[in-house]
């Protein structure tokens, strides 16, 4: 069947309607010479069951899967009435329709609908509007890509894997205000919120090189911990209880200096990487293999390196975790 025939059947059948489920498709193929003649006739388009009109000159425009089965080089189904039958999604194709016509488009909102018409756009081979969508969805990414993720433990369980798992060192804070018995001096409640404060400020100026953790089902009310290599080395608990004539208080403290010392010591527990001997060969003064000194010096940096962290360890070991005091001995 000819495109004039199909083009015939098309403008015969008046109003459009959608096709009856019995009809059976015919094949209709579009000779490339009478393209020129038909630019300007619209065909009507059964996408998926949604009813597109297009004139051949927009549906060959480009260089797409849309031209080559309206230039003759491929077969189209067709029904009884005359509606090209395409199975695929139809809810994109206006979209494609709109780009075809001007070559520029709105695209969705949503991050899932992009995706949805680009998946279409590589179905037709339309490579300008993947690139589009394939854009706006890397701005998107960049857009909503967080800058650091706080992992909020529900479980003791839970905890231990997760600093056991991980890599770096971390830090904790744990608050939990529905533990309180008693009633909070005037300054606490303010108290708190600061140390929550912090602990935002640090997670985002560290989260590079300390993982950060907060939990709220623990006991206490407001406590931070600090682990390094999978050991708790630290805890600076912010809450005590105050007496007064009537009843107890609950204060809550904001040790912010000794919890920021805490946090940059607890850096000292990263992965330390052992200086490359062949690296620090290739980049030595002298052109000839590196020297016994310069030996010495590496094994002795690896040393230093090692003490440090013996005396941290030692000595949070030798120390009682719980309320810590303002200041070292």
């Amino acid at each position: 069947m000819s495109g004039e025939t199909c083009l015939a059947q098309v403008h015969s059948s008046g109003a459009p309607s959608s096709p009856a489920i019995n009809n059976k498709p015919m094949t209709c193929s579009y000779s490339g010479s009478s393209i020129g003649r038909l630019g300007n006739k619209y065909v009507r388009l059964n996408v998926g069951g949604s009813l597109y009109f297009a004139t051949v000159q927009v549906l060959t425009r480009q260089d797409t899967m849309l031209k080559a089965m309206f230039s003759g080089r491929m077969e189209v189904l067709t029904d009884k009435e005359g509606w090209v039958l395409i199975d695929r999604c139809g809810k994109h194709f206006g979209t494609i329709l709109n780009y075809l016509r001007d070559a520029s488009i709105v695209l969705p909102n949503s991050h899932q609908e992009i995706q949805e018409l680009m998946a279409e756009a590589k179905y037709y081979l339309i490579q300008g509007l993947v690139d589009i969508c394939q854009t706006a969805l890397q701005e998107k990414n960049d857009i909503y890509n967080p800058v650091c993720i706080i992992p909020i433990v529900t479980s003791l369980k839970e905890e231990e894997s997760l600093i056991e798992a991980c890599t770096k060192p971390v830090v904790k804070l744990l608050y939990n205000r529905s533990n309180n018995k008693y009633s909070y001096t005037s300054n606490s409640d303010d108290n708190l919120l600061k140390n929550i404060e912090l602990f935002d400020k640090l997670s985002l100026r560290f989260n590079g090189r300390v993982l950060f953790i907060k939990d709220v089902i623990g006991d206490e009310i407001c406590c931070w911990s600090f682990y390094g290599q999978g050991r708790k080395l630290a805890e600076v608990c912010c809450t005590s209880i105050v007496y007064t004539t009537e009843k107890k208080q609950t204060k809550v403290e904001f040790p912010e200096a000794r919890i920021y010392e805490e946090t940059l010591n607890v850096m000292l527990y990263e992965t330390q990487r052992i200086p490359d001997n062949s690296l620090l060969e290739a980049t030595s003064r002298g052109t000839h293999r590196g020297s016994q000194s310069e030996d010495d010096e590496v094994l002795e940096l690896r040393d230093r390196v090692r003490r440090i962290h013996i005396k941290r360890y030692s000595t949070y070991d030798d120390r009682s975790l719980g309320h810590q005091p303002g200041h070292r001995d």
